[in-house]
């Protein structure tokens, strides 16, 4: 964050209203990965749980958990699954979801986890074979680097029968990406800005919220969206936890988060060189979002 241009991980965003934020965004008419997803899972849970026959859900970045409950109820109605363990870096997103999912699974054990599993990635014990899932696109968050350190450590810590459940946003209309990130009524504005909120209350800084703006834009040789926050005028920011001092210029950007959308036949290629075999790929009617279920390859 020191030397321009300046970045933030995306994991600052979820305190408990970034939570509450990204959930509201999820239910907008522009954002549709959400839907597409949801599709999927609808039309695929029920194989999904013959094929893994998982006795441990484990969900990275499980948040609300609520597009999770598809393939509990599936693995439930197959009699495999004892145990739904959520890691999240949000705990008060993980102790909504986990109070409601043992009152709607009384017979389940939910074992939630407040953990940020790109620094420390270890899968709980349980029994049977693990389902990993890590739904949402949130892997389109991760560098080509990232990307390539996760699957690796990932693949590492997964035995011979886990199975790997991973959802990828894909490559399409430029513009229905860009009203994804840029809704009429401003919510993933607010989500981008609350980041800031968080600073301010973290690191002990003092940023001035109203000063920056929101933007998303697409881009096209990296094939992902940006979110971006612009400052309005030149400033000075102050983190004392880090006893540090940021001089924006006007107009001078802050990248908070990339996005980015895939396509079939790289990312299975990506999948392979970590060590994994890719058994199924399925999309939504609009070909907008894939799901695909992958296992340790053997070597």
């Amino acid at each position: 964050m020191a030397e321009p241009p300046r970045s933030l991980p995306p994991k600052w965003f979820y305190d408990a209203r970034g939570s509450e934020l990204f959930e509201e965004i999820t239910r907008l008419p522009e954002y549709y990965l959400t839907r597409a997803e949801h599709e999927i899972l609808d039309r695929r849970a029920t194989r999904i749980a013959q094929n893994t026959a998982a006795g441990t859900l484990v969900e990275f970045g499980a948040g609300s958990s609520r597009k999770t409950r598809t393939l509990l109820d599936a693995l439930t109605e197959a009699g495999t699954l004892e145990l739904y363990a959520p890691l999240d870096v949000s705990r008060s997103a993980l102790e909504e979801a986990g109070q409601a999912l043992c009152r709607d699974y009384p017979a389940l054990h939910v074992a939630a986890t407040v953990t940020d599993f790109e620094s420390e990635l270890v899968l709980p014990h349980g029994e049977g074979p693990r389902l990993v899932a890590f739904l949402g696109s949130t892997i389109g968050n991760f560098t080509p680097a990232r990307r390539r350190d996760f699957f690796a450590a990932l693949r590492a810590v997964m035995a011979e029968k886990d199975t790997f459940l991973l959802g990828a946003d894909l490559v399409k209309d430029p513009d229905v990406l860009r009203r994804a990130y840029n809704d009429g009524r401003g919510v993933t504005a607010a989500f981008n800005k609350n980041v800031l909120h968080v600073l301010n209350r973290e690191l002990d800084a003092d940023f001035d919220v109203d000063a920056f703006e929101h933007d998303a834009v697409w881009n096209a040789q990296q094939e992902r969206i940006e979110m971006w926050l612009r400052s309005r005028r030149a400033q000075t920011v102050r983190l004392q936890s880090l006893d540090l001092t940021l001089e924006f210029g006007d107009g001078e950007e802050m990248l908070t988060e990339i996005s980015t959308k895939f396509r079939r036949e790289s990312l299975i290629a990506e999948l392979n060189l970590a060590g994994f075999e890719v058994r199924e790929w399925w999309t939504d009617s609009a070909r907008r979002f894939a799901l695909l279920l992958a296992a340790p390859d053997g070597r």
